[in-house]
């Protein structure tokens, strides 16, 4: 499946794979926070779109899209073709420079970089319908409070990854006692015997469990029994870079 990316010019902002790590979780002790592997595959799940230079957004508080002002910090000449106030209200708008488009029966999740929480802006996300859609859709993020935030170049601006049509439409919650699926409650007791046991250990400081440091049944695909989980599994993730064919006029091809 591709998921084609027409660039709208000769110099788009950057499109790469998300990144798998993030500044705060390096600085975790022994890098603990990898050690949950839902938020490591969401943090690589998807393509990222990179500021185009080191730029400050400075708002008032106010609510007109003059109270909202966005500088270069770097001597950038364009910076308001990528970054205006379009909805006011302390409302950043990012220009893609991108329009995507996906196969029938695919949308496109737009926002933020996922677990990568920025002091005094946040990411608002959309579903766009890129299956039909002729033209680009923006990224918007909130000032949070009255300040100023900056940007890196290169730091993304806007996270996407195609989800199914009727990925939430076509499916209906069905609430159940756990009991009712008695190899499952077996399971779920046993997980959480293994691990009582391994905190009740890990609190009295045993040698042994300090040096284990974690139980590591999910990140391996394990379950309590010791079998494992069914394929399909995922302990890393990294999605594929851009293949470029927009020939040279754009680039370089894919071919060299």
């Amino acid at each position: 499946m591709n998921l084609d990316c027409f660039a709208l010019d000769d110099d788009p902002l950057p499109l790469a794979p998300a990144a798998p790590t993030r500044d705060w979780m390096d600085r975790i002790p022994d890098r603990h926070a990898y050690r949950c592997l839902p938020l490591a595959i969401a943090n690589a799940h998807g393509w990222t779109i990179g500021a185009a230079c080191d730029f400050e957004i400075v708002w008032d508080g106010g609510p007109r899209p003059q109270s909202l002002r966005a500088t270069s910090l770097d001597g950038h000449p364009d910076i308001g073709r990528y970054v205006m106030s379009h909805f006011a209200y302390g409302i950043v708008t990012f220009n893609l420079t991108w329009l995507f488009r996906t196969p029938p029966g695919w949308n496109l999740y737009a926002g933020g970089p996922i677990n990568e929480p920025k002091d005094g802006i946040a990411p608002l996300a959309g579903i766009v319908e890129t299956n039909w859609l002729p033209y680009p859709f923006t990224m918007n993020w909130q000032m949070t409070r009255p300040g100023r935030v900056t940007f890196r170049k290169g730091e993304p601006v806007c996270m996407v990854f195609p989800i199914p049509v009727d990925s939430v439409s076509a499916v209906q919650p069905v609430l159940r006692r756990l009991d009712d699926d008695p190899a499952l409650r077996e399971q779920a007791h046993a997980w959480k015997e293994r691990r009582d046991d391994f905190m009740r250990r890990f609190a009295r400081s045993d040698p042994a469990t300090l040096a284990e440091a974690w139980q590591r049944y999910y990140f391996l695909g394990k379950l309590p029994d010791g079998t494992s989980a069914p394929e399909g599994h995922v302990n890393k993730l990294r999605a594929a870079a851009p293949v470029d064919r927009r020939g040279a006029a754009g680039g370089a091809t894919d071919d060299g």
